[in-house]
């Protein structure tokens, strides 16, 4: 029996690989239907949590301010054309239908004393959208998440619009140095 673990030159062989008993296929595609029938483009990982700050989203077009977005009240945000299954409607030709997903995720974070704590921060993740999703005037990878910060600017495709996400303490404190 002991032969048959290992390979011609004595090494052992490789463990073998653990069944993979998650959705896959059709019933992965089911999983990641919307509720109007449209299939998402993305599933929402196992760290996914609503904010515990009420974080905001403040669209601009040049120099005008828009209306802002609460963006704390669920666990992820769909941005793109396709308003069937799009949280917050990015309007403009060069955007996707289903363009990126501003995502909550509870991550763990090293303190100065060593301890790890969870907390909850933003990330945003292009869907392989045709003309991509710039945060800070940079082109993001797709398919990846990119941490996101109070303060950051993101761009979808090549619309004028810039959306500024910052979260209520932050607006709080700016207003009391006023």
């Amino acid at each position: 029996a002991e032969e048959d673990d290992a390979d011609e030159g004595g090494s052992p062989a490789p463990p073998k690989e653990q069944p993979n008993f998650g959705l896959s296929g059709k019933l992965l595609a089911e999983e990641n239907m919307s509720a109007s029938g449209v299939q998402l483009k993305f599933a929402e990982p196992s760290d996914a949590c609503k904010p515990k700050l009420r974080w905001r989203l403040y669209p601009f077009k040049k120099d005008c301010s828009l209306e802002p977005y609460p963006v704390h009240r669920q666990s992820a945000y769909l941005f793109g054309r396709d308003r069937k299954v799009c949280d917050i409607p990015t309007d403009h030709p060069s955007c996707s239908k289903q363009h990126a997903v501003l995502q909550f995720r509870r991550v763990h974070v090293a303190k100065e004393d060593g301890r790890e704590v969870p907390t909850i921060k933003p990330y945003i993740m292009d869907l392989e959208s045709t003309n991509g999703t710039r945060l800070n005037k940079e082109i993001l990878p797709t398919r990846r998440f990119v941490e996101l910060k109070a303060g950051d600017m993101l761009q979808f495709g090549f619309s004028s619009r810039e959306y500024v996400l910052i979260h209520e303490d932050l607006v709080s404190k700016e207003q009391v140095r006023l």
